[in-house]
């Protein structure tokens, strides 16, 4: 359903909605001088090719690009042909929210496996691949994971490098989708690389986490990358004036933005938690591991509660809310927040 609103002043509906942060708005301003060769070809862009480099190894390869599923399509593209297949979570962004583009644009079916905490394991892709192979059915090729996932859980190291196991014993190529990939590593106390893992490739986001837009797709096996600017092309994720995707990097990875960023929107998940808990008495239907929280309320507590304070239901027959922080979420919304939910609930 969808809910009426009173025009919410406030949100934890998503950390695409916030603001921009200063850093990255003084470094497009920098940017914003005379004229530069477009596509790619000016210093802003060789810039951000040398911190991605810095970011993810020498040997990397990285391509902006305009948004997160621009960068997952390319990478489904880069590798798959039409007769073969990715696994992916169910609940992966690449099965639910991109409307069908990686079928749609690549041709490659999407083997969705269900997964109670939004993780894959080598025993659950083995279940579900085991049948796969012969003429009749798509052929593996690829696994995409999300790190984080979308239920805000987190791969450990020794996770990530189980499934990069399984993947080489199988000739599958790991694709991780980053989206949050910032959140990730600052819960793991991880370098961004570390926190990718083994993958092959990596869509790497920063638009949830104080840009204003454009991501990458971070080819961490340079093989792959063959032909990849052509596909940027050819799937519409070339930007003519690239220069202001690229600026943006100067802060975000040169200046660490990532890092700070990603900790002060965790900390106020953290704090989102405990408040809910102690006003409300709800607690966290999975670990807040990043800056999401997912909570289990009174079904008919929802849509008043939505009335003022805009979120997404991800559950609404369950009551299931998902509740996002951002780089810019105040104290004052997480404290005002808690105490109308603990209103609603003693009134349901």
């Amino acid at each position: 359903m969808k809910f009426e609103r009173d025009n919410p002043p406030r949100w934890f509906a998503s950390d695409n909605n916030a603001s921009v942060h200063p850093a990255v708005m003084a470094a497009l301003e920098r940017a914003n001088r005379g004229h530069a060769v477009g596509y790619g070809d000016d210093p802003w862009t060789a810039r951000a090719d040398a911190l991605f480099k810095a970011t993810f190894g020498r040997d990397s390869e990285s391509f902006l690009v305009w948004n997160g599923t621009g960068a997952n399509v390319m990478a489904l593209g880069a590798v798959l042909r039409p007769w073969e297949a990715v696994a992916c979570a169910e609940t992966a962004h690449i099965n639910v929210d991109e409307t069908g583009a990686p079928e749609r644009i690549v041709g490659a079916k999407l083997l969705a496996i269900p997964s109670a905490d939004g993780k894959l394991t080598p025993e659950l892709l083995e279940d579900r691949l085991a049948p796969f192979g012969e003429i009749h059915h798509s052929l593996p090729r690829m696994v995409s994971i999300s790190q984080p996932t979308e239920l805000g859980t987190v791969y450990g190291l020794d996770e990530l490098e189980a499934l990069g196991a399984f993947c080489r014993a199988r000739r599958l190529v790991l694709h991780v989708d980053g989206a949050r990939l910032s959140n990730a590593a600052v819960a793991l106390g991880a370098s961004l690389l570390e926190a990718a893992g083994p993958a092959d490739l990596l869509s790497f986001g920063g638009t949830k986490n104080g840009l204003m837009y454009g991501e990458a797709l971070v080819f961490l096996d340079p093989a792959l990358a063959a032909g990849a600017g052509h596909l940027r092309k050819n799937v519409l994720q070339l930007a003519s004036k690239l220069r202001y995707i690229s600026a943006q990097y100067s802060a975000y990875l040169g200046e660490g933005l990532w890092k700070e960023n990603a900790a002060r929107s965790n900390a106020a998940a953290r704090r989102l938690a405990r408040a809910v808990e102690e006003a409300a008495g709800i607690e966290p239907a999975f670990p807040v591991d990043v800056n999401a929280v997912f909570a289990r309320i009174p079904p008919e507590s929802l849509a008043p509660l939505a009335r003022s304070w805009f979120f997404y239901p991800w559950d609404e027959k369950a009551g299931l809310a998902r509740w996002m922080c951002s780089w810019d979420t105040e104290e004052e919304e997480i404290a005002a927040f808690a105490a109308d939910l603990a209103r609603q609930v003693r009134g349901a």
